[in-house]
């Protein structure tokens, strides 16, 4: 199949397109990538245009403000990228081997739940790397082409442009569902000029389950399909910088970076596969431990222990601003009320603000 493709291209004829898509999906799986599908870059988007826009209108994104930045460029590729006919879409397991079950530590408030996909190494340098690999193989054997690959690190609409080609269909609690592999799994695109011939999108067969938005703690997800970001526990210990609305730290629980509720009770998760890249197995036992012992990490113990883990990006004192959340939802105990007093009077304000409340919800406890 690609001997023809080398031949007509050293003739400086068209490239077998078909036979290109073909080659190309089983490079993407060579390189770990477990689906790989292809959408039409420049198929209708006015209804998810018209749908970011109508979302970012109400304020959901809260202070995502990269989220608005870009207008257009996140619905049209070729803004984005001059000339982009085709993005190539992929995706790629990440739930950990050897993993504690979710669900025990989750219940158990004297431990920090962290979300399944940030246990190991930061998925941004994984997937980008193994996308150029791909994206240079492609240019070994046709000639050079332009294309950009992503994951998670530019203005696209990343669900949107998977559904469109097939690779899963938009669950209600906003994220990428397949029959396959449920959702835990991390998405990836190639934005590129070539002309390949496209995939069909699939069906959504969530049919008439709520279970994901009944379970969310916190109710973000505020109808099927539509998330306020301002209240989810990805939001909120993620990507707000300042202090945590008081009225919702305790439902946070001990979910210290993440919240992985409305997948673990996803049906279609029972067939997420077990990852068998290395770079996601758990490190420094983050699956498995306790909100205090992470609450006593200095700051250099923390940068150490974190390098090349996306926690990292968040920084310290947001780490341990969600870790003190954490504990004032923990059961009252000696070594929780002692963790905490060795930052009520913290020298960053953020650290000490949620200290001093977690040590009044403990307080609360002891004394009802």
């Amino acid at each position: 199949m690609m001997e023809n493709m080398q031949e007509n291209t050293s003739k400086n004829l068209s490239p077998d397109y078909a036979a290109l898509a073909s080659a190309i999906k089983v490079w993407a799986k060579e390189l770990g990538f477990q689906d790989i599908r292809i959408a039409d870059a420049n198929a209708d988007s006015s209804s998810s245009e018209s749908g970011l826009f109508e979302w970012l209108e109400q304020g959901y994104h809260g202070e995502m403000q990269y989220m608005a930045k870009h207008g257009t460029k996140r619905t049209r590729p070729a803004e984005l990228v001059p000339d982009t006919r085709r993005v190539i879409s992929v995706r790629m397991n990440y739930r950990p081997p050897g993993a504690k079950d979710s669900w025990e530590i989750i219940h158990d408030n004297s431990k920090a739940f962290i979300s399944r996909y940030a246990l190991g190494r930061d998925y941004h340098k994984v997937l980008r790397g193994r996308l150029q690999k791909l994206a240079e193989k492609i240019a070994v054997e046709i000639e050079p082409f332009n294309y950009r690959v992503f994951s998670d690190s530019a203005p696209v609409m990343e669900v949107e442009w998977a559904k469109k080609s097939g690779l899963g269909w938009r669950g209600k609690h906003t994220l990428l569902l397949t029959r396959a592999a449920g959702s835990l799994f991390f998405l990836g695109e190639i934005y590129t000029d070539l002309p390949l011939p496209i995939d069909s999108p699939v069906n959504s067969y969530c049919g008439s389950c709520t279970k994901c938005i009944d379970i969310c703690p916190t109710q973000a997800i505020i109808a099927p399909y539509k998330l306020d970001a301002r209240r989810c526990i990805s939001y909120l210990t993620i990507e707000l910088k300042g202090s945590i609305p008081e009225t919702l730290r305790p439902l946070i629980g001990n979910r210290v970076y993440g919240c992985d509720d409305c997948q673990l009770i996803c049906p279609w998760n029972k067939f997420a596969a077990i990852t068998d890249e290395d770079d996601f197995s758990v490190r420094n036992g983050l699956d498995n431990i306790t909100l205090v012992e992470l609450f006593y990490w200095g700051e250099d113990e923390f940068n150490a222990k974190m390098a090349g883990s996306p926690i990292r990006r968040i920084g310290h004192e947001q780490w341990l601003r969600n870790l003190a959340v954490g504990l004032g939802n923990a059961a009252s105990t000696p070594a929780v009320i002692e963790a905490l007093q060795t930052r009520r009077d913290d020298n960053s304000a953020l650290i000490r603000e949620h200290a001093q409340w977690a040590l009044r919800q403990q307080g609360n406890k002891e004394n009802p």
